[in-house]
């Protein structure tokens, strides 16, 4: 393993190599590019997102309030990791000390686990909305959404610091080539020289009840979101009330079937070449998925990013 003397204080400190997609150079630089593009789709797709909500009044609303912290969301944790990616497949491998890797794990870690619970509460923004539509206004006030966005964060940062405090807390000792595009649990799992056992259960513990309380929320919500649509006599009136939950349900499917896979399938550290894939889905497709889905099947975004453009056509004259 090589080390890093601070020669201020004497301290050492672990340096990683990510080795990021080792093969050919021509297949790297088609996945520069693929993942550039990629990246920029993602900051111009949510971003855009963000600007689209806080520029139209008719999108003020809790639904849109909780869709912008998606949206920012997907555009950080995708920068935290798709960078450092790109700088890997330029020159083959990328060097980071071990106070970077560990920053990078904990951001990476607190925006997935953020975007978990914040799914939940639009999901319970939903059936409010749904199954008590006289009293939405009431319940979810301006105080309420702070206080459910707040609840999120908070319980990411718990969840994230444990999680880095476990994993850091390793001795690497067996090499300093991380075979993987950034400082992600399986990888560092594999190359701890220390019984991980204890750790590993703890981590596994904290991934599990994050998964399984925000999709125990979600299922819950859509049950009594189901059973409130079967009560709608008129067709359209279903067509239209699943029409407002169907961007979110897609999202959920994609998000949570990636995450459950990776950290609930156990083994971990092992076939880190089907990590690699799931976790290029997840930190890559899935935040530029987003606002597609968002986008296309919802009107009153459609709607306001027409009257946006509209506006700038005007603005520009003939």
């Amino acid at each position: 393993m090589r080390k890093l003397r601070n020669r201020k204080n004497g301290t050492e400190g672990t340096e990683f190599l990510l080795t990021g997609f080792p093969g050919r150079p021509e297949l790297q630089r088609v996945l520069f590019w693929v993942f550039l593009v990629l990246y920029l789709l993602t900051l111009g797709g949510n971003l855009g997102i963000v600007g689209l909500i806080q520029a139209d009044a008719h999108l003020q609303t809790p639904m849109y309030f909780f869709l912008s912290h998606l949206s920012l969301l997907d555009a950080c944790y995708t920068s935290v990791v798709v960078p450092q990616m790109l700088a890997a497949l330029r020159s083959g491998g990328v060097s980071v000390t071990s106070g970077r890797c560990a920053a990078q794990f904990f951001l990476f870690t607190l925006c997935a686990s953020t975007e978990c619970f914040l799914l939940a509460v639009m999901a319970y923004d939903r059936y409010v909305a749904v199954c008590h539509p006289l009293l939405y206004v009431a319940i979810v006030t301006p105080r309420a959404r702070w206080a459910l966005v707040s609840g999120a964060y908070g319980g990411a940062m718990v969840n994230t610091a444990i999680r880095t405090g476990c994993t850091f807390s390793l001795s690497f000792c067996k090499s300093h080539r991380v075979d993987f595009f950034f400082c992600d649990l399986p990888p560092l799992l594999k190359l701890s020289c220390t019984e991980t056992g204890a750790r590993e259960l703890v981590i596994y513990l904290l991934a599990f009840s994050v998964i399984t309380t925000s999709v125990t929320v979600i299922l819950v919500s859509y049950l009594f979101i189901v059973k409130a649509i079967l009560c709608i006599r008129s067709a359209g009136g279903r067509a239209k009330t699943f029409s407002t939950c169907g961007s979110h349900v897609t999202a959920v499917a994609l998000f949570f079937g990636t995450l459950a896979f990776m950290y609930l399938k156990g083994n971990m550290g092992q076939a880190l070449e089907v990590d690699k894939v799931v976790s290029v889905f997840y930190t890559v497709v899935i935040p530029v998925l987003n606002p597609v889905i968002y986008s296309l099947r919802n009107k009153e975004v459609k709607e306001a990013l027409r009257k946006i453009l509209q506006r700038t056509k005007i603005a520009q004259g003939p």
